[in-house]
Parts: structure tokens; sequence; C-alpha cells
């Protein structure tokens, strides 16, 4: 079965500056390497459809859904905090963001697919419930949770996050959601210096120090995230797919390789054959060094597709 991969042409408009590492070119990166690697035969290709206010209001107040219109601009830049900035065309990428974390999961949960991998932009983790933060406005992966466990019913859901920087807005989301299982590894001490800080019970909260790189990660899904999982038994698993833990991004300080987001994706395939049908939604966030981000996102999408047999 072909994997669904969604992205909408309005995710390549959004854009804060020429200085910015989360940039437009970050999805073109994929798309070359989607080409070098002969893996598109096995995608089926899917617009992203806009969140609804319905749909986003699962995550986020209507008040601060409001204020993000509003504070959309029809010409030049505004900044909703020092590191996130909206263009005219953002509010429309941050809604086809969202909008895909619906519509796969839906794909998904329907059995029309086994797996879907949003490569869209703005990201989300670091949204929060009611703010803006290190260039995410909403909270994808949350979005994608919370629409799985109202709209179709789901009672557990585990969110996976690899990004090289902590899911601190996913976290303010679901702490103490018994139905939400949250597994995570990060640097620290680092941005945005959290989530060592008494996490709630359903965080699995794997912090890593710079210069960590595969021996470290491996163990910490092996011997932390993995007997959490097994034990929650999720009926869906969601990745926030970060890739900037990849030694050759300099945004960060640890030592990733392509073959080590092959691996994880691989044990996460597993739990999701163990305990959920074989389910899973991925949701692109970070990884700012073009060629590692294409890369490594070729090889999460040769594993989720069975390929690397």
């Amino acid at each position: 079965m072909a994997i669904a991969f969604l992205t909408h042409a309005d995710c390549l408009k959004h854009e804060m500056g020429a200085w910015h590492p989360e940039r437009p070119e970050r999805l073109t990166a994929i798309e070359d390497q989607l080409i070098a690697s002969g893996i598109g035969q096995y995608l089926a290709r899917h617009e992203a459809p806009l969140a609804t206010d319905e749909q986003l209001s699962r995550v986020h107040p209507p008040e601060y859904v409001r204020a993000v219109r509003d504070a959309a601009p029809r010409e030049g830049t505004v900044h909703l905090d020092p590191d996130t900035a909206m263009n005219p065309f953002t509010l429309q990428a941050a809604l086809r963001a969202a909008g895909a974390a619906v519509h796969a999961t839906d794909l998904v949960l329907r059995g029309e697919v086994q797996a879907a991998f949003c490569s869209v932009r703005p990201p989300g983790h670091h949204a929060c419930r009611a703010r803006s933060m290190g260039f995410c406005i909403f909270n994808n992966v949350a979005v994608a949770a919370c629409h799985a466990l109202d709209a179709h019913g789901l009672e557990r859901v585990a969110i996976i996050d690899f990004d090289v920087h902590h899911g601190n807005g996913t976290e303010d989301i679901f702490a103490h959601d018994p139905r939400v299982l949250m597994a995570s590894t990060f640097q620290h001490p680092f941005y945005p210096y959290s989530g060592t800080d008494d996490p709630a019970p359903n965080m699995v909260n794997v912090p890593l120090p710079a210069g960590a790189g595969s021996k470290q990660f491996r163990a910490a899904v092996s011997e932390a995230w993995m007997p959490a999982l097994d034990g929650f038994r999720p009926q869906l698993v969601i990745i926030s797919a970060g890739f900037d833990a990849h030694v050759e991004d300099d945004m960060a300080m640890l030592s990733f390789t392509d073959q080590d987001y092959a691996w994880v994706t691989r044990q996460m395939k597993a739990v999701a054959e163990r305990h959920a049908g074989g389910r899973v939604v991925s949701m692109l966030e970070g990884g700012y060094a073009l060629s590692a981000l294409g890369r490594s996102v070729v090889q999460h999408l040769r594993v989720l597709a069975g390929l690397d047999a």
C-alpha cells in the first residue's frame, strides 16, 4: 500500500526573511531528494486542505486563532514573537499545515493508507495552547491528535518527537492528558530550555547532552520510549519529525545520521504494528541543513513505505 504524502504550494510562500533558517527551500530540498531517490512512485500525493476554526479550536482557544488571523499582514512582515514572523501568505500556509494534519489523520484512520507524511511548513511543536513560538503558529501534531481523539473516537494516541528542540508546545497542550503519551528526545540545555523540570507522568522526555549521537539516541528509544509505548498501547502513532539533530545541521549540537532516522522510524512503525494496526501520521518539524534534511526524510519515508527490507 502506498503511503500518503501531503503538501501544498502555499507552504512555499511563507517567508520570514532571507536570513531565516526556516525557509521555503526546505520543502524543495525534500522534493529534490524524492526525485533523486526514486521513492516518489511509492507516494500517494494529496494537497493539504485548509484547517477549519473548529479543528483548530480543539487545541487553541478561539481568541488565539482570531488573533493570528487579525495579525496577518496585507504586505510586509509582522512578528508574532522574536523568531516567528508572518508575511501575506503565512496564514494560508499555517492553515494548510494544520489542515494536512487533519487530512492525514483521516486518510490513515479510514484505512485508505497505512501511513502519511506531511511535508508542510510552518512547523508546529513549539506552538503552545495560546502562544506562537520558535517558528511555529499552530501546533500541527496536536491538531492531528485531537482530531483522532475527538472526531474519530480514539482513546489512546502516542506522539513521538525526535526534533533537536524539546516540543514544549505539545507538552503544554497535553501534559496530564491520559489519552496522550508523548515520548521525546532533545538536546539539553538548549532552546526552549524546557522538558526537564518535573514533567507530567504522560511525558517520556529524554534530554541528551551536546555531542550525543547514535548510541545515546538509540539507548533512549530502547530503554525509555519502548517500554512506555508498549505499556500505553497507542491506537495511532503521530510523529513530530524534526531532522535538525543531524550531524550536518549546525543549528544544534547533536550528531544523528541518516540511518538513525531510518532506525527510529523502524522502531515506531513496529510499535504501530503491534498496537495501532500499523497506523502512523508524521509531520515535518525542524531540519535546516538542506541536503541532510532531504536525505533523512527519504530514509523516514522508505521505512514507512516498507521499502527498507
